[in-house]
């Protein structure tokens, strides 16, 4: 039998890895690139370089949700959140869910505060540099880069090694292929069209999650329903009992491993959220009334993704005994595996259209996300200040083009290192994480420092790497070695983690706190100009300084409470009780599992149409919109 790269049997033709990867591609690339040309031709949409990078920031909140939900549902999404219910069993795709969707809804906070005193800011950095000058500014372009390659990175890493291990595909090849059509659509139609995209991949993503809840929960004969799910899990506990669960069990909350990956979940998606300009671009984009109601809706709508997913497709892969070594985890089959074992070839055809989805719409949000940067904070701050729209325009298409090609090459490199989604995935805090709250302060505190901010973000780094080295060198089980083994090692992963985020925080906080400063807010808006000016019409009451500020209040109260809840009030008390779920216990969890990712695939499809329903009228009348 002929193995991947991956080492598991494909279970498809190679014929259906390059149709997905290179077909679905076209069609997506062809029907979306469609969409932004009758936008032009009947809603008066005129391509300007504004238009191209930041949609007319007229975004309502359905688009907004989605386009949030698209961006943060990755490979890891659905790959790494089965790979902790393997190993972890129930409480791995809740901490999965919790720690990464809790930042999504605090960012809520950063995105309408950027409403306030930024409202023609294009990237946060541009938002730095006025506040700041060149020297932050340039610190904190390497950290927003970084961060798009890693995720980048990982979302290839993710995609080629599924279309691999299920058909067989040349693992380069398909990590070089994958980001093709995307390059196309976001070329032609800049950010709108990456809203457009993440909107249709999102149903996509959400039908395929509601096939496998059903075929579980409900028709399939191999996994028995709840009940029968219920008894295969509690007998595979008794044959392989999960080290550090209560009782060894795979339903309990009560998991020290569980627990360390959320601690490390949640500091390191801090960083690639609020280091990530793809999530600046959607608060950018997004009108000011939909704003905090985009993110915080898109945040809830997300939670349901990888919870419902892993707690289904994870513990099917569990109760099933699907064979998978180590490696195999680590690069994120347990999902495919088990879909196959469950559906056979289907099964296959599904994660395979499902990770597409997720790649491609996640690899789209993190293209327009460096064109801008390149766009507005290296070429119009550095090269050309006085550049016109159109030169605007070109530098963007260039730079989707050049970096869609160059993330192919560097997840090629990163696959000929050994290292796996997994690695990276939990290694991405670390690199990125102390650039977190100084980027926060800038735009939520008067009193932060420039030099404090860039001090934090480099001292927390360097922190951040020796303490990784340091742990890994301790662990007295890899004999004192440095290698892939003990960096990727939990204890080793968990300290790097907290070091970074909390030393950069300390850093900037204590740098800022004696200084004194004459820093005004008003003195950013007058700094951050327009290129062209936008023709959209929104309502005065929009910027309105009290309706903003009342979003503010309102993103502060439910972000943090929904914070509290997902972390603190929900998982804390199971833990530390040590309980392990019986079959009714189980069959509410499950029960929540489906409820929510009913409600929030509604939410996500039908939305967006009641928004639009103007526009959708306007263009199936066949009458040009008069300006």
């Amino acid at each position: 039998m002929i193995y991947g790269d991956s080492g598991i049997a494909p279970v498809l033709d190679e014929s259906v890895g390059w149709f997905i990867v290179v077909g679905l591609g076209a069609v997506f690339a062809i029907v979306i690139s469609a969409e932004i040309k009758i936008e032009e031709k009947y809603l008066g949409v005129k391509e300007t370089s504004e238009w191209f990078n930041t949609a007319g920031r007229t975004i309502k909140t359905g688009l907004t949700a989605a386009a949030i939900v698209s961006a943060w549902t990755w490979a890891a999404t659905l790959l790494q959140s089965s790979t902790v219910a393997y190993l972890y069993g129930i409480s791995g795709p809740f901490w999965y869910a919790a720690g990464a969707s809790i930042q999504v809804l605090l960012f809520g906070i950063l995105a309408i505060e950027l409403k306030r005193k930024a409202p023609n800011a294009h990237t946060f950095l541009e938002i730095i540099r006025a506040r700041f000058g060149n020297g932050t500014h340039k610190v904190f372009l390497v950290f927003a880069l970084m961060t798009n390659m890693i995720v980048t990175a990982m979302l290839l890493l993710g995609g080629s090694a599924v279309v691999n291990g299920l058909t067989g595909m040349n693992i380069s090849l398909a990590a070089f292929m994958i980001p093709i059509g995307v390059m196309i659509y976001t070329v032609v139609g800049g950010l709108k069209a990456t809203f457009i995209a993440d909107y249709i991949h999102t149903i996509v993503i959400f039908s395929v999650i509601l096939i496998f809840v059903t075929t579980v929960y409900v028709t399939s004969d191999i996994t028995g329903g709840v009940s029968g799910m219920y008894d295969k899990l509690v007998a595979a506990a008794a044959l392989h009992p999960v080290e550090g669960n209560a009782a060894g069990a795979f339903l309990t909350m009560a998991s020290l491993g569980g627990l360390m990956f959320g601690i490390i979940n949640i500091v390191g998606n801090f960083g690639t959220v609020f280091v990530d300009q793809a999530y600046w671009q959607r608060a950018i984009a997004a009108r000011p009334s939909s704003t905090v109601k985009g993110f915080l809706l898109g945040g809830a709508c997300w939670f349901a993704i990888p919870f419902t997913l892993a707690t289904t497709m994870g513990l099917t892969a569990v109760a099933l005994n699907v064979d998978l070594t180590p490696a195999a985890v680590q690069m994120g089959l347990v999902v495919p595996t088990a879909a196959s074992v469950l559906m056979g070839p289907v099964g296959a055809i599904l994660v395979l259209s499902m990770l597409f989805m997720a790649v491609t719409s996640a690899g789209s949000a993190e293209l327009i996300a460096v064109s801008s940067l390149i766009t507005y904070d290296v070429y119009r701050t550095y090269k050309n200040p006085n550049a016109t729209g159109k030169q605007l325009l070109k530098v963007s298409r260039v730079t989707i083009v050049v970096f869609g090609l160059g993330m192919g090459g560097l997840a090629v490199i990163l696959l000929a290192m050994g290292l796996s989604l997994g690695f990276v995935y939990l290694a991405m805090g670390i690199l990125i994480g102390s650039a977190v709250i100084p980027i926060a302060l800038t735009i939520l505190w008067k009193k932060t420092n420039g030099m404090a901010a860039t001090a934090g973000a480099i001292i927390g780094l360097l922190v951040a790497l020796v303490t990784w080295v340091g742990v890994a060198v301790s662990l007295p089980q890899y004999g004192g070695q440095v290698n892939l083994a003990s960096l990727g090692d939990n204890y080793s992963m968990l300290f790097g983690n907290i070091a970074g985020i909390l030393v950069g925080g300390l850093v900037v906080i204590a740098g800022s706190v004696g200084k004194s400063t004459k820093f005004e807010w008003a003195d950013i808006k007058s700094k951050l100009t327009l290129v062209e000016q936008s023709d959209s019409q929104l309502e005065a009451s929009e910027h309105d300084e009290a309706t903003l500020k009342k979003a503010y209040s309102f993103s502060v109260k439910g972000g943090g409470l929904m914070t509290l809840v997902l972390v603190v009030f929900w998982p804390l008390p199971l833990f530390f009780s040590n309980y392990v779920f019986d079959l009714g216990a189980y069959s509410m969890w499950v029960g929540i599992s489906m409820l929510w990712v009913g409600i929030a695939s509604a939410f996500i499809i039908f939305l967006p149409i009641i928004d639009g329903r103007k526009s959708i009228a306007q263009v199936l009348s066949g009458k040009k919109q008069t300006s």
